[in-house]
């Protein structure tokens, strides 16, 4: 086999496996020429062989420190043995079987362990493949029960500014990231966008909760407007994490279910990402003491082993859909693999891991350490803000840290420090210019200091003129 170019500084095993999967696959959010030799800005390609814990090996025994999770769904490290072990226990069980009319043991203890755990109030669950299906299945389910009640007006969404719920277009139509926007447009709904509570955006001496207390009057004035009209607000709870890590107070979440209580709409919460931890608490919606009307979970229910989503919602919502089969009340949605029994295993033992081991006291001390690690940066001239909640914590670079004016977009700057920390042992693949960690929890405070050592350095050399 004949390898391009700009495969043969890679050694023989990797070289191997990367011309091959530059021979027939296409991958996600990747301009794929960036793969080829154009001009200087290659983005090498990584095939990997096996994952140890916080890291992952490729093909010629590099390490690499998994410093996002494997883009958010690895929480207790790759080849976990707890869940791997029961996952293989299940296979020899029961695989699959079609969820309509069937049910396993799996399915129904994780959605009762689910309920147990939950925000309290919340009383089923309804399973989807992945992370996007979640968003699809609450849209839908939150529009169809104002139907089913008799107020078929109510058929638009209010999502936030710079939120992100997922690709597939339903999730995508209250997505408000520019890209996605500008090229889906027509194939996209109408949803109503409301600013942010970002407390990037606060003002000086403003405190993280006066800034976002502030911000629900913009929600107030969006529902005063359109609450006839409006099914659900849909929000990523505390952190914007696709939109450039973007975080504010709990106190938002908190005025905003009583904003949804007056005016008679529902809340649904994504904590796809921000889910199982990642907050400092078991669920973001835990610190501002609210319970959604639909709480979308994915990644790390599963540990970061196998695709699977859930949506939790209330009796409420249930009842409105529980009725004679003639009435046409029935919840229209399904997908081939729901409820997937492989999948639902090892979100049980995903689950009894938060439940035999003190993981949410573990990673206080971890983010406590990520902190400290972090805190010299925010004086760097190209670092706008050094901004953490529990486990992610994200450095916006800039081009003026007076004026906060960003890199022109063409310089990818933040591609310089992802192509620096692989070379040097670390996966940080950036968002834009913002630099964010968001590790496995099984991390370790030396881990943590690599990881902020090499970021640290990368960010030094992408910020050089």
């Amino acid at each position: 086999m004949t390898l391009p170019s700009d495969l043969q500084h890679l050694p023989s095993d990797s070289r191997h496996w990367a011309a091959r999967d530059l021979a027939v696959l296409w991958h996600p959010c990747t301009q794929m020429q960036d793969h080829a030799d154009v001009d200087g800005a290659r983005l090498p390609l990584t095939p990997i062989a096996r994952g140890e814990g916080a890291w992952l090996v490729d093909h010629d025994g590099k390490r690499y420190l998994d410093a996002i999770s494997s883009w958010w769904t690895n929480l207790f490290g790759h080849a976990n043995p707890r869940i791997g072990a029961a996952i293989k226990d299940q296979l020899d069980k029961l695989e699959h079987v079609i969820f309509a009319g069937f049910s396993h043991e799996p399915g129904i203890e994780l959605a009762e362990q689910l309920l147990r755990i939950a925000p309290p109030g919340l009383a089923r669950v309804f399973y989807g493949d992945n992370g996007s299906s979640a968003i699809e299945i609450a849209l839908k389910m939150s529009f169809h029960f104002w139907r089913n009640e008799g107020r078929a007006g109510k058929t638009r969404f209010i999502a936030l500014s710079g939120g992100y719920h997922g690709e597939t277009l339903g999730a995508l139509g209250v997505t408000d990231v520019p890209l996605y926007r500008a090229t889906y447009a027509p194939l996209l709904g109408d949803p109503i966008f409301v600013s942010s509570p970002d407390c990037h955006e606060r003002e000086a001496g403003e405190s993280w909760q006066a800034h976002s207390l502030r911000k629900l009057a913009d929600m107030r004035a969006a529902l005063e407007r359109h609450a006839h009209e409006v099914s659900a607000i849909i929000v990523e709870p505390l952190v914007q994490c696709a939109g450039g890590m973007r975080m504010y107070h709990p106190a938002y979440l908190s005025g905003l279910r009583k904003l949804c209580d007056e005016f008679d709409v529902h809340l649904i919460a994504d904590e796809i990402a921000v889910g199982f931890g990642r907050t400092g608490t078991l669920f973001a919606c835990e610190q501002a003491a609210i319970t959604p009307d639909f709480l979308c979970l994915s990644k790390g229910l599963t540990g970061g082993f196998l695709p699977l989503s859930a949506v939790l919602t209330t009796a409420h919502v249930y009842a409105a859909f529980y009725a004679e089969y003639a009435s046409g009340k029935a919840f229209l949605h399904s997908h081939s693999y729901t409820g997937n029994a492989l999948a639902c295993r090892a979100a049980l033992e995903t689950l009894a891991i938060f439940r035999d081991e003190p993981v949410i006291e573990r990673n206080r001390i971890l983010t406590q350490r990520l902190h400290e690690r972090l805190a010299p940066l925010a004086a760097h001239p190209h670092v706008a803000e050094v901004r953490q909640t529990g486990m992610i914590a994200a450095v916006e670079l800039v081009r003026d840290k007076a004026t906060r004016a960003p890199f022109a977009s063409a310089e990818r700057r933040g591609l310089r420090v992802y192509r620096h920390a692989l070379t040097h042992g670390a996966l940080l693949r950036p968002l834009g210019d913002i630099i964010y960690f968001m590790p496995p929890y099984v991390v370790t405070l030396d881990e943590i200091d690599f990881m902020v050592d090499v970021a640290a350095q990368g960010i030094d050399l992408a910020t050089m003129p």
